[in-house]
């Protein structure tokens, strides 16, 4: 959705309670500094709303915490840093102060925004060996201002634990359907379900997986319409696309008003 502090400073000026040059003076910010290894995004989040996000796993700690520490200086509320480990949260967490979510391997400087949206995210997993990357896509979500429901180890190999749960799935705002082995779970929940559907195969099974490649073949193939499918053990592009989806009616109303 569009940047509500940027929304909020164009009305200032409509109406009269923000000069056009103060408010000049607020947007003219570069839209990215340069630190000599990183070019750091700073109108990501007028653009897409949602600033950027740094993919930490190939990062060194200092590289990450120089990165968190010009965001933040930059008026950035809330930064996410994705696929850091436990060792290199502990070095960034002596430079910048952040929370981490270990079972997601995510780490965030800031607060969260209040949920706000359609309805609820639901993630479903097809086993227990699915939900770090479950929690990847759900940590993204709550981060991101929403409201997540979690379903886990309700695969198809014992159904009814997922049809206990049929009137969640059914008032679903977007479901993430996360699983390894076949990856059939995403077929079965799209088919209960009259929201959009994201797959997530997860590199969790035996040999012929092939590491979830078999999941990810299975989830394209889906034969329930409204599935679509993210690559393998992708829990954050599940859960920022899910936020999107689940905020294009506030979207709209912004656009419109």
């Amino acid at each position: 959705m569009p940047d509500l502090e940027t929304l909020r400073l164009l009305e200032g000026v409509r109406d009269g309670s923000i000069s056009v040059e103060s408010a000049f003076s607020r947007l003219k910010t570069a839209p990215f500094e340069d630190i000599g290894f990183a070019n750091v995004d700073l109108h990501r989040r007028v653009r897409q709303g949602a600033a950027e996000v740094i993919f930490g796993e190939p990062k060194t700690s200092e590289q990450i915490a120089a990165i968190l520490d010009t965001m933040k200086k930059n008026g950035e509320k809330l930064v996410m840093v994705t696929r850091l480990s436990p060792e290199k949260a502990a070095q960034v967490q002596q430079r910048v102060p952040i929370t981490y979510y270990e079972q997601a391997h995510i780490g965030a400087a800031g607060e969260p925004p209040d949920p706000y949206g359609m309805g609820n995210i639901v993630i479903v997993t097809g086993g227990t060996g699915d939900i770090p990357v479950a929690e990847e896509a759900a940590v993204t979500a709550e981060l991101l201002g929403n409201n997540v429901v979690r379903l886990y180890d309700v695969g198809v190999a014992g159904i009814h634990r997922l049809l206990a749960k049929k009137d969640i799935i059914m008032n679903a705002a977007v479901i993430i359907a996360v699983a390894g082995m076949e990856g059939a779970l995403a077929s079965v929940v799209g088919g209960l379900a009259d929201c959009p559907v994201i797959a997530v195969p997860t590199s969790v099974g035996y040999g012929v997986s092939f590491n979830g490649l078999a999941a990810l073949l299975s989830m394209l193939s889906s034969c329930a319409a409204g599935v679509s499918a993210v690559n393998i053990d992708n829990g954050f592009g599940a859960g920022y696309l899910a936020s999107m989806i689940n905020h294009m009616e506030v979207r709209n109303e912004n656009t419109l008003s």
